[in-house]
């Protein structure tokens, strides 16, 4: 169907005519329209200065993170973090994480999309810093304003659409935050900086946010997407833990997405098509 963004460009994300049936009202968006719609936030539709100072990961990297070693693999010796490390170690061989300000992690858990969000993870200890203008929003290290509340200057973010889904959050939340998780970003750290460093509960202080729910049992891919829609063109500049973002949008807003999301593989298709772009069927 289509691939965005298409050649030469790499790292593509294939949609085809079958993704674009999860759009129909009542179902589950899947993985690729997830990761589609992400892409299409970074490289079209967020202010430059924070796509430039923002990391996606692709929707399987929980999942893969998590992964169960098979014990034919003669693995079980290989110390833990290593092992979590070497499964996704390539992700992010073109990517320093800690130089980004905002790291977006989508989670999909018994059957339900739940996003993360990892603000500054580079800094090492609180900063005090001034906030130009919210229009402007310039928000890297040195000329964002704010004080980080995290100890280590490092905020972990969860976001659930469903009123009761901050429970099942919550175990998303302390199983990213175990040690085994934590450990993901000690190595990656260490593979990048060639120092250790602690990555730990304690030392990354961060909560789930109130935020607008959905109120049916499908749309909660959709709400995830606006969630980082909102948040790419308004980040968060405070940390008073836990936010309170319940105006964050209009519930109309995401009851619009689904069109709105095919209407725009669909331009993209047309526009493609003219220009001889790669498709799937």
């Amino acid at each position: 169907f289509i691939l965005f963004p298409p050649p030469p460009a790499k790292g593509g994300i294939s949609v085809t005519t079958e993704d674009l049936e999860c759009l129909d009202t009542g179902k589950f968006l899947n993985d690729v329209i997830i990761d589609f719609y992400f892409k299409y936030l970074i490289l079209e539709r967020a202010p430059k200065e924070i796509a430039e100072r923002s990391h996606v990961f692709s929707s399987f990297f929980y999942k893969r993170l998590n992964w169960k070693d098979s014990a034919s693999k003669g693995v079980a010796s290989y110390p833990t973090q290593h092992r979590r490390h070497q499964r996704v170690k390539t992700w992010t061989r073109n990517v320093d994480i800690f130089r980004k300000d905002y790291l977006f992690i989508p989670v999909n858990q018994e059957a339900h999309w739940y996003l993360v969000v990892i603000c500054f993870p580079g800094l090492e200890k609180p900063q005090l810093m001034q906030w130009i203008d919210p229009a402007v929003l310039k928000m890297s290290a040195v000329e964002s304003g704010f004080e980080s509340q995290a100890s280590d200057g490092l905020s972990p973010i969860g976001i659930t659409c469903e009123e009761d889904g901050q429970e099942r959050l919550a175990g998303v939340y302390k199983t990213w935050l175990s040690k085994g998780h934590c450990l993901y970003l000690e190595v990656e750290w260490e593979v990048r900086r060639g120092t250790p460093r602690d990555f730990t509960p304690e030392t990354m202080s961060g909560s789930h946010c109130n935020v607008p729910l959905q109120d049916n049992s499908s749309d909660c891919g959709l709400y995830l997407l606006q969630y980082a829609e909102s948040f790419l063109e308004n980040p968060v500049v405070h940390f008073d833990l836990p936010l309170h973002l319940e105006d964050w949008f209009p519930q109309q807003t995401v009851r619009r997405k689904r069109e709105e999301i095919r209407d725009l593989i669909l331009s993209l298709y047309s526009k493609q098509l003219l220009g001889g772009g790669t498709w799937k069927s």
